[in-house]
């Protein structure tokens, strides 16, 4: 009872945000209907509509806003956007993201190629699609955008990954388009980089297309 009355609190971590209803470890739905319609003309395969939220990533963005991703158990992760504070009333954008495709960077002239050609170009050709780029800059160049996610994992442990990334799309009806993610990451692990391109497609979704299982 002593070691009871005596005992300090442990320190608590940073805690993985909310939204939604979305939470780590929470569940997901997707509605059937509109995921039939829409996945025929996107490039992904077969996606599911029930998800586990298996690690939960956050972002500021230099907009003052932020970059919320519920990374799933169907290699996807869903990203919300909001702007100008913390609760759903501040939602302006939610997408659901597949990973297509991702490449190691092996050393340091290689990443700097990526950084500077690899990341950000005009246009950009995948799976026989060509995706135009969305953040276009005033000038000639149009360097990829620069964000620090902090991901929280089930298992309580956190990571930090620098991530320049360029966003792309093309339409495929006069409703509706399918959206590239260009992401040139690094992570420090142990004392060596870590670093990889990451390919991401995905889409728009309302949060109304989705249910919450607890």
């Amino acid at each position: 009872m002593f070691k009871k009355w005596f005992a300090k609190e442990q320190p608590q971590g940073p805690k993985a945000p909310e939204i939604m209803g979305l939470y780590l470890g929470g569940s997901f739905e997707l509605d059937e209907l509109k995921m039939r319609l829409l996945v025929p003309q996107l490039m992904i395969e077969q996606p599911a509509t029930k998800h586990l939220i298996q690690a939960v990533g956050e972002a500021p963005l230099d907009s003052g806003g932020k970059m919320l991703r519920f990374y799933t158990d169907d290699d996807a992760f869903l990203q919300v956007i909001l702007d100008g504070g913390d609760t759903e009333n501040h939602i302006t954008d939610v997408k659901l993201w597949y990973f297509y495709d991702t490449q190691t960077v092996g050393n340091d002239s290689q990443w700097q190629t990526v950084l500077s050609e690899g990341v950000s170009v005009p246009t950009y050709a995948l799976g026989g699609e060509t995706f135009s780029r969305v953040w276009n800059a005033v000038g000639e160049e149009s360097p990829p955008i620069a964000v620090t996610e902090q991901t929280f994992e089930e298992d309580g442990d956190t990571s930090r990954t620098d991530q320049f990334m360029m966003l792309y799309e093309r339409e495929i009806d006069a409703d509706s388009a399918e959206y590239l993610l260009v992401a040139a990451e690094e992570k420090i692990v142990g004392y060596n980089k870590d670093r990889c391109v990451v390919i991401s497609t995905g889409f728009d979704i309302q949060p109304t297309d989705i249910r919450i299982n607890g």
